[in-house]
């Protein structure tokens, strides 16, 4: 989750028994980065869960050598792309014996992956939090299982353990929780972001390219609290090439605050270790509803 997730965030999830991820760039240079890197596989060992990082594969990144090189250093066991594809970093992170995942939102880049030999392929649907797409979980991954048997994860409006459960029977793998994690005590989100979380519903999520360039999913406060005007949010297109400098953006997030569909989960401010117990409770109980 950019600005949010930390490496806190990453070893207690982790821990807990989930693949805890985090954005290359929410630390702001590369020898954070690898700081960050360091940190985290000091603290975790065999026993605990694979960790993640994402990598934004886009000019707009200035980073992204460095950054992969630093990937490399650590081994990485799991690099999720996105926004862009690139053959020589799979090849990279191959060559150690890591995974790579790719956020995908339509069928023409699923293919696009696939033929470039990622590990798995992340369906990013409508009511994602972030840059979200805009298709029917139903439909894309149905379509996506056509042409891959391979890791196939579900994103869009996850947020508790039926949902990962309903995920697996539609035929998905795994799930991507991002939205309901904003609220955890160790989360870099500020205590206003958490308010405004708690607050909010589906209804009050807009997806908009207003802010970057490339459509994402804003928590409508903080869109009008930053001065965005009714027709600029109305503004929904996809274009990685408007994508503005990852600086430019950052700044922007900083203020104007992401959130998915699944909001209404949100209930409260708790521990990862708690909230992560809570969902495996929530799973069982809707494994036990089918008997």
């Amino acid at each position: 989750m950019f600005l949010i997730s930390n490496p806190e965030m990453v070893i207690q999830s982790c821990k807990n028994g989930i693949i805890g991820s985090f954005p290359a760039l929410n630390q702001r240079t590369n020898q954070g980065f690898e700081k960050w890197l360091e940190e985290i596989s000091n603290s975790l060992n065999d026993k605990d869960a694979p960790y993640a990082v994402n990598l934004i594969v886009n000019p707009s990144n200035p980073r992204l050598e460095d950054d992969v090189k630093s990937c490399i250093k650590f081994k990485v066991p799991i690099i999720i792309t996105s926004l862009g594809i690139s053959p020589d970093l799979i090849k990279a992170i191959h060559s150690y014996g890591g995974v790579v995942l790719h956020d995908v939102i339509n069928i023409r880049h699923a293919k696009k992956a696939i033929d470039n030999g990622v590990d798995g392929i992340i369906a990013v649907c409508a009511g994602a939090g972030g840059h979200a797409g805009t298709l029917n979980p139903f439909a894309f991954l149905g379509e996506i299982r056509q042409i891959f048997d391979g890791l196939v994860v579900l994103a869009g409006s996850m947020s508790n353990g039926s949902d990962i459960l309903a995920a697996q029977i539609m035929g998905a793998d795994m799930v991507y929780m991002g939205t309901r994690f904003i609220n955890a005590e160790e989360s870099s989100a500020d205590a206003d972001y958490k308010d405004m979380m708690i607050e909010s519903r589906a209804q009050d999520i807009t997806y908009t390219s207003a802010v970057s360039g490339v459509a994402a999913n804003f928590l409508a406060k903080s869109l009008l609290k930053a001065g965005f005007s009714q027709g600029e949010i109305k503004s929904t297109s996809y274009d990685t090439t408007k994508l503005k400098t990852i600086d430019d953006e950052a700044k922007a997030w900083k203020t104007i605050w992401s959130a998915g569909q699944g909001v209404g989960s949100t209930q409260d401010i708790k521990p990862i270790s708690d909230l992560i117990n809570e969902i495996k409770s929530e799973y069982q109980n809707a494994i036990n509803a089918l008997k």
